[in-house]
């Protein structure tokens, strides 16, 4: 049986997780998809959808899709849909994972590479964030959690931007971008996301493409600005006007940089100081990735890791005549940028 592709949505309360998964499970799409709804989250899909009060735990809906409540934690009830199918129960070629919008996606990403059961029936495919125009400045100065969502996130959508004037959607774009320049972003109306831009986003293969914004790359620049309270500064939630075309770097706990190499990596010194980072800024760093080259590989290598797991692959030939670069992008909590591109620029030749 092949892999059951699964898709993790996230994003903070009100944020349009809840009419995004309805369509899903009420839309004619033709797909049929299983989702995983937590219960504890803020509005249950159920009492929308569902009619009538119910203890069933997995409800089959009109368009052929599945919707189920977690009763014990994610791993049982993942063990139970994938047992269902496999004996012919249930009908359904993947899965959606809401969590609630309070949660850190990070646990529930892990729960698919650590554990070997899960991992020999799924395949998770990546992590699609939505973030709301019109609150997402207050959250993310105020909650640790809405930062983590952005940080992890393989694809963001913004709901509510016509709640906001231009400048402020442009201000949060920017900040988005700095969190996370390895995400695509885009405005939504009402959730009201093509079903093919949620899945086979293939976020967690290890491929050769390593995406990021070009513009995080030019605003670099604005990195290293930071404020202290009651210096002037453009946090919405403090009351001040955007300027135009202005943007102000804020000093936000989730960051990520980028590190650039025309120096082939030495693979011993760089296997052996990723895995001391790792060790003991792993809970802090939520996904890193990078295309690299090393030292007499005629390939150019893939590396990836949420948290403390790590992985790396071969990738494609390096093609005559390219120019042969690693590039890396960390998103993490409050990482040492100097200890990291330091101890990078050590690990080259």
């Amino acid at each position: 049986m092949s892999l059951i592709p699964a898709t993790i949505v996230t994003g903070f309360l009100g944020s349009g997780k809840t009419t995004l998964l309805k369509r899903v499970l009420t839309e004619a799409h033709g797909q049929k998809i299983a989702v995983i709804e937590n219960e504890f989250g803020e509005e249950n899909i159920d009492n929308d959808i569902l009619v009538g009060d119910t203890e069933e735990q997995i409800i089959q809906m009109s368009n052929g899709c599945i919707c189920c409540t977690i009763r014990e934690d994610l791993r049982a009830t993942l063990q139970l849909l994938a047992a269902k199918k496999r004996k012919g129960l249930l009908d359904f070629e993947r899965v959606v994972i809401e969590t609630t919008g309070l949660a850190d996606p990070g646990p529930v990403a892990q729960t698919f590479f650590m554990d070997d059961e899960i991992a020999e029936s799924y395949l998770l495919d990546a992590i699609v964030t939505l973030v709301d125009a019109k609150h997402a400045a207050g959250q993310l100065d105020d909650r640790l959690e809405a930062q983590r969502q952005v940080g992890f996130a393989d694809q963001i959508f913004i709901s509510k931007a016509d709640l906001v004037d231009a400048a402020s959607l442009d201000a949060l774009q920017h900040r988005l971008r700095h969190m996370n320049p390895r995400a695509p972003q885009r405005v939504t109306h009402f959730g009201e996301v093509p079903i093919g831009e949620v899945f086979d986003l293939r976020g967690f293969n290890l491929n050769a493409k390593l995406d990021i914004d070009p513009d995080f790359l030019k605003d670099d620049a604005h990195e290293h600005h930071h404020h202290h309270d009651g210096e002037h500064c453009d946090h919405p939630s403090h009351g001040h006007d955007h300027d135009q075309g202005h943007h102000h770097h804020h000093d936000d706990d989730v960051k990520s940089f980028v590190f650039r190499s025309e120096r082939a990596f030495d693979p011993v010194k760089l296997e052996d100081f990723l895995g001391a980072i790792v060790n003991i800024y792993g809970p802090r760093m939520l996904r890193y990735k990078g295309v690299l080259w090393m030292k007499g590989a005629e390939r150019k290598v893939i590396f990836q890791g949420v948290h403390q797991l790590m992985g790396s692959d071969l990738g494609p030939a390096w093609s005559p005549g390219e120019t042969r670069v690693s590039k890396m992008v960390f998103i993490g909590i409050d990482l040492p940028r100097d200890i990291l591109l330091q101890g990078l620029e050590q690990c080259v030749l």
